[in-house]
């Protein structure tokens, strides 16, 4: 059983007041409030998709203490995709595999999206913009190549993407990452990257391909693993790494099951005015996994 779990900008625990057990239930059904999460599930041997799980299914815990799931069903708000792939010059030998993943992925994912495409060698740079259009999307696809003596922008992407996000009113998003480990250009601090990811609210989720000679000495470098180690964690998403780029189009795929089949889960919080620190999301059944994040927009109390 995998937890998944994310952080709000404030910290804090949420305030009990004990009374009488009488007034106990009748204020804390006054004073509680719904939230919302999206949740993903799947087999944990076959990692496939799970769909019409209940109420029983999910476990949510904030700040360690565990909340009252109150009703599940499935999710059918729009979920804007933001996929950031390596277009660098350390990707020229996967960039076929790249292209051929990239295409049988915008296709599961129809009926899902808006998708967009963003390159991020040298600068983030949008191949596709938002669009459900599969046309258009096979087209941005099209437009990946390797660019010559380039390095990854990775962290400035995440950030200019999760900024972007901000404007949206959609209350879930995703942001999809394939990258190899490589050079990194963009010199962000991991904290002020991982702060915007949280601020723009969407799940980040990561495709990586192992480079046991890739360094990590730099700052860059380590800035760069550390985002995606805990950006996934963080925002309720997934990491997966793979051997060779030739999995890249089965890993996505299977990612592409896990979006199309969210669940909308909404629990009970007691009213407070200071945020939980520490949510975390898992599943309560055995050989399930679960990983979600909470709705995009919701106030916090």
């Amino acid at each position: 059983m995998r937890h998944h779990w994310f952080r709000t900008l404030a910290g804090g625990a949420a305030a009990l007041l004990i009374i009488s057990a009488h007034a106990t239930t009748s204020r804390a059904a006054a004073q509680s409030n719904e939230r919302v999460a999206y949740v993903s599930a799947w087999d944990e041997k076959t990692r496939a998709p799970i769909t019409g799980l209940g109420t029983d299914a999910f476990v949510i815990r904030e700040d360690g203490v565990r909340r009252e799931v109150l009703r599940v069903t499935p999710a059918t708000t729009p979920m804007p995709v933001a996929i950031l792939v390596d277009n660098s010059q350390a990707a020229r030998s996967h960039i076929a595999d790249v292209r051929r993943a990239l295409s049988a992925f915008v296709k599961a994912l129809d009926g899902v999206g808006p998708v967009a495409i963003i390159g991020v060698a040298d600068r983030p740079t949008i191949l596709r913009d938002y669009t459900t259009d599969q046309k258009q999307l096979d087209a941005g696809v099209g437009k990946i190549f390797a660019m010559p003596d380039s390095g990854a922008t990775l962290l400035d992407a995440i950030v200019e993407t999760s900024t972007g996000l901000r404007k949206r009113e959609d209350d879930r998003a995703a942001i999809v990452v394939l990258t190899t480990e490589n050079v990194e250009f963009s010199t962000r601090h991991y904290s002020d990257v991982l702060e915007k990811l949280a601020e723009g609210g969407a799940m980040m989720h990561a495709v990586v391909l192992n480079n046991p000679a890739a360094s990590a000495l730099t700052d860059e470098a380590r800035n760069r693993a550390v985002v995606l180690d805990r950006g996934p964690k963080e925002s309720g998403g997934t990491r997966t790494d793979v051997l060779a780029s030739q999995a890249f189009e089965g890993k996505l795929k299977e990612l592409a099951g896990w979006l199309k089949s969210q669940h909308r889960v909404v629990y009970s919080r007691p009213e407070s005015l200071i945020p939980p620190e520490k949510v975390e999301i898992s599943s309560a059944k055995t050989g399930i996994e679960a990983s979600g994040g909470p709705a995009r927009g919701q106030k916090i109390r």
